[in-house]
């Protein structure tokens, strides 16, 4: 077993989750040694972590920490206490999520100065994420100026998409001023893009779905490995709806609201991004298991509606695929919500699916029957794998 592991961070608006991965020498991949989060950043911060391979499992830590502030101020008492229980482990870079990279950037890229600034300047696209991304930057460079650190991008995977599938019906001058579709959870699609074919005898279906169904939420059409078209466009408040996130909704709502209940931007920020979706819908809770187990009629009908967006959007991407060939669950809802899956399944049968009830019922991977047109799986997603693995390619490469 190898000596030297990979940080990966990210950084939200009051916390930031961190998992440190050890190279594997003969398996030539990575394992998690430790992973933790800070949360309540500013206000009430408790740090959590784990020792071992699962959050689930392994030796657990947990504690109050009054003395953390900011991000700087958590990254230091994390960097401590990996420190402490990473034994002999030997860091050999930082790597982070990045919510935005701009219309352009297609891969990861170590953090350079200009970068930062490059980044900074894309935060009023995503002033939500972007931030919070690059205060945990700053605070590695400034605690651990040594590590070298690598920016992983949400948006990269769809900078494959053509012009027209990222164009937003306003005027030109607009759109050159950056507002145009991007779409986000790079990451994980870029995740399930490769491991789809362990589960399909080695081949990536030409025309794949993938939908990465989490408190945020999202569809991306992919053809031959690459991003075609993605439910998200501008905003992660686009498409479908979402555990506090509306999705998309008629902009003439938003000028009635401005008019007759006199929302400012601060108000209008809040409802769509933290009291709509799931919640919104509901009034029960924006958590989906929640939902499926409460026998309140609004959670029924949060649920519902849930699925009905799904299975329209996923229309959609197969029409910018010119039809499907397999669809992919994936992230929480994805991955464990099976009553969600049954429903989005069953609906679709009219694309080829052949649902196979019983092992979805099982959480099995594979839920169509044999000879299923449309294959359909449930795998879930590593977003920090593919961080690590980024990360570790880049520093590599760097002069020793």
């Amino acid at each position: 077993m190898s000596d030297t592991g990979v940080l990966v961070l990210n950084a939200g608006s009051s916390s930031v989750k961190f998992a440190v991965f050890q190279v594997m020498e003969n398996a030539g991949d990575f394992v998690v040694a430790l992973r933790g989060q800070i949360s309540g950043i500013g206000s009430a911060p408790v740090f959590r972590a784990w020792i071992g391979t699962e959050a689930s499992k392994g030796e657990s830590v947990s504690s109050t920490a009054e003395e953390i502030g900011n991000h700087q101020q958590a990254i230091v008492y994390a960097l401590s206490w990996i420190e402490q229980y990473a034994d002999d482990l030997r860091l050999i870079g930082v790597g982070h999520r990045v919510v935005h990279g701009g219309p352009d950037r297609r891969s990861p890229a170590l953090v350079t100065s200009e970068l930062l600034k490059e980044l900074d300047a894309l935060s009023v696209l995503a002033p939500h994420h972007q931030p919070h991304n690059l205060a945990a930057i700053r605070a590695v460079a400034e605690t651990a100026s040594d590590l070298p650190q690598v920016a992983c991008f949400d948006t990269a995977f769809h900078a494959t998409q053509d012009s027209i599938a990222r164009c937003l019906p306003l005027p030109r001058a607009l759109r050159e001023q950056g507002l145009q579709r991007y779409g986000f959870h790079g990451l994980s699609y870029e995740f399930i893009t490769g491991a789809v074919p362990d589960y399909n005898q080695g081949r990536l279906p030409q025309r794949l779905i993938v939908a990465h169904l989490g408190n945020g939420a999202s569809l991306c059409a992919i053809r031959d490995g690459k991003s075609v078209a993605s439910s998200m466009g501008f905003s992660t408040l686009d498409g479908l709806l979402m555990g506090t996130r509306c999705g998309s909704i008629d902009p003439g709502v938003l000028l009635h609201l401005m008019r007759e209940q006199h929302m400012d931007e601060a108000a209008l920020s809040r409802l769509l991004y933290n009291e709509s979706g799931l919640l919104g819908v509901s009034g029960v809770s924006a958590d989906m298991q929640v939902l499926l187990n409460s026998d309140d009629p609004a959670a029924a009908e949060a649920v519902a509606l849930f699925c009905y967006t799904l299975v329209r959007a996923i229309g959609s991407m197969a029409a910018a695929l010119d039809g499907v060939d397999g669809l992919v669950f994936t992230g929480g809802i994805g991955e464990h919500a099976t009553p969600v899956r049954e429903k989005v399944c069953k609906q679709l049968s009219w694309l080829g699916i052949d649902f196979d009830a019983n092992a979805n019922a099982a959480n099995a991977t594979s839920i169509t029957l044999p000879g299923s047109a449309v294959k359909v799986w449930a795998i879930p997603t590593d977003e920090e794998l593919v961080i690590t693995r980024h990360t570790r390619r880049l520093v590599q490469a760097l002069p020793q």
